[in-house]
This record gives C-alpha cells, structure tokens and sequence, in this order.
C-alpha cells in the first residue's frame, strides 16, 4: 500500500491493485456510452454545435487509448466511421473544422489532425490514402498558421485563427501534440518550427509559484500548468525547470470540480504529470485518478457543469476524462513516455 502527503496531495492508503481494477471497469462502461451515443454518419456531437470535429476526434482517441483498433473488436467499427467523417468535414485549406465552427476552429483543427496521426497506420486500406493526404494538408496548415506574421511575444505560438496575430498557450499546446505525432510517423515537422514554439511556451512560465499563464503577462492555475507540462514534454523539454515548477504547483493545488475547466484540467494535469514521472507522478497519481473517478456517472457518462466546458457536452467530458485515465496503458504512442 502507498501513503504519501505533500501540502495538498493526500493520498489515503490504498491497494494498487483495488484502484487499477476501478479504473478498468470505469473505462470500459464508458466505452460503452460513449458507443451508444455515435451518430449514424459516425460522428459525435458536442452541447452547442451539434456534430463536432472535436468531440469526434476525443472520441476515437479515447478508443483508441484503451487499446481499440480501427476494424477490429467491439469498438472497430466504431472508430471507422469516426475517422471517415471527420475526413468528410475537412475544407479545401486543410483546415479540419467542419461546417459546426467555434470561435476557435484552429482548437478543432489541432485536435483532429492530432487524431488523424496517431490513426494513420491503423486504418484499412480504403482509409489509408485520404487518411495520409488529409494529415498532410493538416500539418501544412498548422506550419502555415505559426508563421502568419505576430509580434515578438506572440511569435512561435498559434491562436484561433490560421491568419491570427497573436497566440495562446491552449491552442499552442493542441498544435504541438499535432506536430509531435505527425513527427513520430516520419511526417517532415521543421526543427526550426519546435525551436520557436518552446521558446513562446517557456516565455509564458510564471516565475512566482511556477506555472504557465495562458498569455503572455497572465498569471498561472494548475489547468494551464498541466497544459505548459505536456507542450514542453513533447517537444523534448523532460523535466526542465519551467516544467518542475509548473508540476510543483499542481502538487499543492488538488484539482477541483469548482477549478476552471476541469475536465481539460483533468486531461493536461495527469497526462503531464505522468509525464514528468518520478515520485512527482507517484504522488500526484491517486489524487488525479480518484478526482476523475468520482465525478462519474453509473451509466458511464462524464458530464461537464460549469462555464465554457458545459457546452462541449458530455462527449467531450468523457473523453478526456478517458485520455487521462488510460494514460498508463500506453496505447497511444503521443501518451507514451
């Protein structure tokens, strides 16, 4: 049994095996809601723009972390149909956004071409060519978006718009995990492009309390730290100080439903502090897991209640509350340590 106490993170004793079978058996009843509620053109919907990109490729990805396959098993088909229509929804650009568009379609965009790297060599032959040409003009764009002219402290960042002249840090992240898993599967991502994105990260780190803010002169929370963790750690940065004293911040700050964005917050904080690993993942790991575990419901089912997050719907909830459970499965190559 493991007992640890940092300032906030108070684990109570707990057999290893006891909350690995919980979290087995969480991912497998939401698995099956998440299923039940496909639409038939094989998308999925989100609260306030109907069928969503977005919602989709969070779907599949969570299938996909917990082991499932395009084609094969229970789920194999499920995920096929995904995959085809968020193909169907890409524009003449590239952009990967649907005729459903938020405010920021370029949040969208990185989700799904994040997707369509980490499907592309598991797809059927049918699939493998548009998947491959669809990834392509997705990665063309996110490159051409980072490039669009910005000023000095937005430069190396993306925002929500391909033609934006500024960034963020939320954005930012979801084009860097794009990038990284494209680069994983030999798609040809400029160094040069990565260079200027971890310097435009790292000039978001706040130096009293560590952490990240979402733009430059923002202050820190344990959401946006989890999300300047695992943009840094994809990119190469293990363990480096702005990502020491962002995880530092998440250790004596527990993750709240009241915090802002929780289950974004629940995605970006176990990812990254799995990813930061050491006894700073051993300490951080049952808090994490048992705030996500018991937010959810019997039939399954995650449901965002507060701010922003409510209109993504319980799709999106659920699917990264999915992503941040199955983290130690280690499916998804772009999880992967």
């Amino acid at each position: 049994m493991l007992t640890v106490v940092t300032a906030a993170f108070v684990s109570q004793p707990v057999r290893a095996d006891e909350l690995e079978q919980r979290i087995d058996d969480s991912i497998n009843v939401a698995l099956q809601w998440l299923a039940g509620i496909q639409q038939a053109n094989g998308s999925w919907k989100s609260e306030s723009y109907g069928d969503s990109v977005a919602a989709t490729s969070l779907s599949i990805m969570a299938f996909m972390a917990a082991g499932h396959v395009p084609d094969e098993g229970p789920y194999g088909r499920t995920i096929s149909k995904g995959v085809a229509w968020v193909l169907s929804e890409q524009q003449p650009n590239g952009l990967l956004v649907g005729s459903n568009r938020s405010h920021g379609p370029m949040y969208t965009h990185g989700i799904a071409t994040l997707m369509l790297a980490e499907v592309s060599g598991m797809v059927n032959e049918g699939q493998v060519d548009r998947c491959r040409k669809g990834l392509e003009k997705a990665i063309k764009l996110i490159i051409d978006a980072q490039n669009h002219p910005k000023g000095a402290q937005h430069d190396g960042g993306w925002r929500y718009q391909p033609t934006s002249t500024d960034s963020d840090l939320s954005v930012t992240a979801w084009q860097l995990l794009a990038l990284r898993a494209a680069k994983d599967i030999g798609c040809d991502i400029p160094s040069q492009n990565i260079d200027r994105a971890v310097a435009y990260i790292k000039r978001l780190n706040v130096q009293r309390g560590g952490g990240f803010g979402y733009m430059s002169g923002n202050g820190a929370t344990i959401t946006r730290s989890g999300c300047g963790i695992v943009a840094l750690e994809v990119c190469g940065e293990h363990r480096c100080p702005e990502t020491m004293a962002a995880a530092g911040r998440i250790l004596s700050q527990p993750l709240t439903e009241g915090a802002d964005y929780f289950y974004y917050g629940a995605y970006y904080c176990t990812v990254g502090m799995y990813k930061v690993g050491g006894d700073e993942w051993k300490t951080a790991r049952n808090e994490l897991y048992e705030a996500i575990l018991k937010r959810q419901k019997p039939n399954g089912e995650w449901e965002p209640v507060g701010g922003s997050e409510r209109g993504a719907g319980p799709a999106y909830a659920t699917s990264m509350a999915l992503l941040a459970l199955a983290i130690e499965y280690g499916y998804l190559p772009i999880y992967q340590r």
